[in-house]
C-alpha cells in the first residue's frame, strides 16, 4: 500500500491545500494530512481546531474518497511521523520558484534523514497559485473577503478567532 503524508501548519487550510489533497488521493492508496504543531509559530487557530477544520473541509470536497484520507496532528520531524504511519512519500505543493528552492532543500534533508521516504511535488492549480495561509490571515484580520480562497469551515474559524482578539 502506497501511503503518503501531506505535512503543513494549515493555519488555515486553503482551497489550494484541498486541491493537493484531492490530487494526491488520486495517486496514493492512503493520504495522511499531518498538521504540524510548530513551537516556532504562533498560529491563529489551535492545533485541535486546525485538525477539525480540515476534517470538515475534506468532507465537503466533491468526489473525494474520504475513507483514504486521515487528518492527524504531529510534532517533531516529518520523516519520523512518516515512519510512524508507514508512509514512504511526503507530498508537497509548489506555487512558485521560491517555493521550489525551499522545498528542494527540505526534500534533500528529509532524504538524508530517511532514505526510504521520497518527496513528491504537486504544482498548485493555477486558480490557487496566489493563495497562501499567511495572505488569507492578513486579509481576514482586516475583514476582507476570503470565501474564494478557503473552505467555509476555515473562513468561519478565522472569523471567530479574529472576533475574539
Amino acid at each position: 500500500m502506497n501511503v503518503a503524508v501531506y505535512p503543513g501548519s494549515f493555519d488555515p487550510v486553503t482551497n489550494g491545500h484541498l486541491d493537493i489533497v484531492r490530487r494526491a488521493v488520486g495517486v496514493f492508496d492512503r493520504l495522511v494530512v499531518a498538521v504540524l504543531e510548530n513551537p516556532r509559530k504562533d498560529p491563529v487557530l489551535g492545533i485541535h481546531e486546525r485538525v477539525a477544520v480540515i476534517e470538515r473541509a475534506i468532507a465537503e470536497v466533491p468526489g473525494l474518497d474520504r475513507e483514504r484520507v486521515e487528518v492527524r496532528s504531529f510534532d517533531g520531524l516529518t520523516v519520523e511521523f512518516c515512519r510512524l504511519v508507514g508512509a514512504r512519500f511526503i507530498v508537497r505543493g509548489l506555487r512558485a520558484i521560491s517555493d521550489f528552492e525551499i522545498e528542494l532543500q527540505l526534500a534533500h534533508n528529509n532524504r538524508r534523514l530517511a532514505p526510504e521516504v521520497d518527496t513528491v511535488f504537486f504544482m498548485t492549480a493555477l486558480e490557487h497559485a496566489y493563495v497562501s495561509s499567511s495572505l488569507v490571515k492578513e486579509i481576514a484580520r482586516f475583514g476582507g473577503a476570503i470565501d474564494e480562497m478557503v473552505p467555509r469551515a476555515a473562513a468561519e474559524a478565522l472569523a471567530r478567532a479574529f472576533a475574539a482578539r
